[in-house]
């Protein structure tokens, strides 16, 4: 008899369907941009910085074209591909091959590309609702030329930090209970380590934090909604909000997180991502005990040795 190992499949937190109806409702009754122009600012900074040309990059499910138009003013790639489960407004269909912009109908949890297609994946503020994160991951890379860049921001663990407590007192208090109202993120620590997890090179996992101001929670929320960022989780309370608990929140909101003007504080934390697919002509850590200099002569210090049990 032979016993197989069972592979759990990725727990379905978010309703996939649900996200792309909430982008669909942003796009089509005016979206606000300011988060995901800002971060697709400093995609164009960070990818500044690095020294090479990229002839085929993919924009995966960034909501808006904000990333696709930093790509074509870094003189910096190729073709440049949208890929998007829905197609921006105003996106141009399938284009021949040679176009400098091409659109592709893809899901971030299966996407269509040939293994060793892509030179540069870039996404941002879309893999955050992603249910199965390390085989998307895997996936990209698999997709990656060897040498191939993968720069990535999603939203983190402490994104609308502020409006969760809020509505979790507030809840406490009018209900009795608590129920997911605002969306959870991973950390960095855990994303990093997915990066590791996928067979990228080279990985880094670092924080932003953006704080946004607005005159209100109720703002704040109406906000939210013209980002397509309202609550998408397959768990969320299904029971209309009551009334006593949203005033309740707002109150609570505005005495714990408001500034000295009375305008309230809303944290928005973006962690990137950036990998390599391996390849051999990047550097790779020394073997430990190849070093050809003591620490200790190049701190200037006494190196002093620790007593072993055996010594005692």
């Amino acid at each position: 008899m032979v016993l197989k190992k069972m592979v759990s499949p990725a727990p379905i937190v978010f309703d996939r369907q649900l996200v792309r109806a909430h982008r669909r409702r942003a796009a089509e009754s005016g979206s606000s941009n300011f988060l995901v122009d800002r971060v697709a600012e400093d995609l164009s900074d960070r990818l500044a910085a690095v020294l090479r040309r990229f002839e085929r990059a993919v924009d995966l499910a960034t909501p808006t074209d904000a990333v696709r138009r930093a790509l074509a003013a870094s003189g910096k790639v190729g073709t440049i591909i949208t890929a998007n489960a829905r197609p921006m407004p105003g996106a141009r269909g399938c284009a021949p091959a040679g176009d400098a912009h091409l659109v592709v109908a893809a899901d971030e949890e299966a996407l269509p590309f040939r293994d060793a297609s892509l030179d540069l994946v870039v996404s941002v503020l879309a893999l955050q609702f992603v249910n199965d994160l390390p085989g998307t991951l895997i996936q990209i890379r698999r997709a990656l030329k060897p040498d191939g860049l993968l720069l990535a921001a999603l939203a983190g663990g402490d994104t609308l930090i502020e409006l969760r407590q809020a509505f979790a007192a507030a809840e406490a208090e009018v209900e009795d209970g608590v129920s997911p109202r605002v969306a959870p993120f991973s950390d960095v620590r855990d994303v990093g380590a997915l990066l590791q997890r996928a067979g990228f090179a080279l990985p880094v996992a670092d924080v932003d934090r953006i704080t946004a101001r607005y005159d209100s929670p109720l703002a704040l929320m109406h906000d939210l909604r013209r980002m397509g960022a309202t609550n998408p989780l397959l768990e969320r309370s299904r029971r209309p909000l009551k009334r006593a608990t949203l005033m309740r929140m707002m109150q609570l909101y505005t005495e714990r997180f408001s500034d000295p003007d009375d305008r309230i504080r809303a944290t928005f934390e973006v962690i990137w991502l950036s990998g390599w697919a391996p390849h051999e002509s990047q550097q790779k850590p020394l073997a430990p005990g190849s070093a050809r200099q003591r620490l200790a002569d190049v701190l200037g210090t006494r190196e002093t040795r620790l007593p072993r049990d055996s010594d005692q």
